[in-house]
């Protein structure tokens, strides 16, 4: 599967380090690491494209994203770029027939993910969200935990993700779709969506509220969302850009709880019984960078002639959307997209 990066950026480096290291597991016989490579990479400054292909070996370099999406022997389009302009660069792909793994947030709004995933299915096209987390192998781990009934039936669910981010354009700038929530308080509301029950999609949620703490030019910097799903569990979620987090998930039942030690990137599951009494301690498979997992699935899926992921469905990601658009509605943040 050979992959057109758009984008030059830190998301766009990680993206091309998952794909070397795929492309070197594979050489030595790996069978789990099958063909991907990162084989183009597109930006608006052709000079930029071409520091990045070489740094990280690409065989092609463009100065526009309209020349990558027109390369015949790119198979899938990542898109790397800031969410605030993922729907252009998206619907010109999806309309050229490219398949594409889009960065999350998938878009600005729900409106915008509607749109895009509207056209893939008219098109008939692949489109991914490409939130990492739910392609790990953590998430089947830790739903066969709670299937299995390690920690009784599941009440409560915490999470928290920060990081202090200072003054970045991307955090503070409206035009960018600043603030926590989109860049960072995705990955807790998919936390709970990923485990609040042990079937591959998750209960409905019958009610979300929070609060957040907003910055001068109007963008939430950090925000507390209360969810009641409608089996019964609740969660407690925050995220913020402005303090480094402890970013520890906490799955928490009748007989005893789940500790994930990161969820942005978890690596150890801890595992308590009642009265928190200690259990045992479940490293996930070792990783290149978290990232590899998404690719796997884009080429699995693609290659058995699907059209999302089984792993994040496209009414999962508009759902994430819809949530995200309604909490910023009650808060007061707007984009200039909206």
């Amino acid at each position: 599967m050979k992959v057109g990066i758009i984008g030059t950026g830190w998301i766009a480096e990680k993206a091309a380090i998952t794909l070397k290291g795929l492309v070197e597991r594979a050489l030595k016989g790996d069978a789990s690491a099958a063909a991907c490579e990162a084989y183009a990479v597109g930006s608006r400054n052709l000079a930029t494209a071409e520091a990045f292909a070489a740094k990280w070996g690409i065989p092609r370099a463009y100065g526009s994203y309209a020349e990558l999406i027109a390369d015949p022997d790119v198979d899938l389009i990542y898109v790397g770029t800031p969410h605030s302009h993922h729907y252009d660069v998206t619907k010109l792909a999806l309309e050229a027939g490219k398949p594409c793994l889009v960065e999350k947030a998938f878009m600005a709004n729900a409106r915008q993910a509607s749109d895009i995933i509207d056209l893939a299915h008219e098109r008939k096209v692949f489109l991914a969200e490409a939130i990492w987390t739910r392609y790990q192998p953590v998430v089947g781990i830790v739903r066969k935990l709670i299937a299995d009934g390690r920690i009784g039936e599941p009440r409560l669910i915490t999470a928290t993700l920060g990081y202090s981010m200072g003054d970045k354009p991307r955090i503070m700038r409206p035009d960018l779709c600043g603030g926590a929530l989109l860049d960072l308080g995705v990955y807790a509301l998919n936390f709970v969506r990923m485990f609040s029950t042990e079937e591959t999609d998750s209960a409905e949620i019958v009610s979300i509220d929070g609060q957040c703490v907003k910055s001068k030019t109007g963008m939430d910097l950090t925000n507390a969302i209360t969810i009641i799903l409608k089996n019964g569990i609740l969660a407690n979620v925050q995220s913020s850009a402005q303090c480094v987090g402890d970013n520890i998930g906490v799955i928490a039942g009748s007989e005893g709880n789940l500790i994930i030690d990161n969820i942005n990137n978890p690596q150890t599951i801890t595992v308590n019984g009642p009265d928190r009494t200690y259990v045992e301690t479940i490293n996930v498979p070792e990783q290149i960078t978290g990232y590899e997992y998404q690719f796997l699935a884009c080429r699995n899926a693609l290659a058995s002639g699907l059209l999302e992921p089984i792993e994040m469905p496209h009414a999962e990601t508009l759902y994430i959307m819809q949530l995200m658009d309604k909490l910023r509605q009650k808060w007061g943040v707007h984009y200039p997209m909206d």
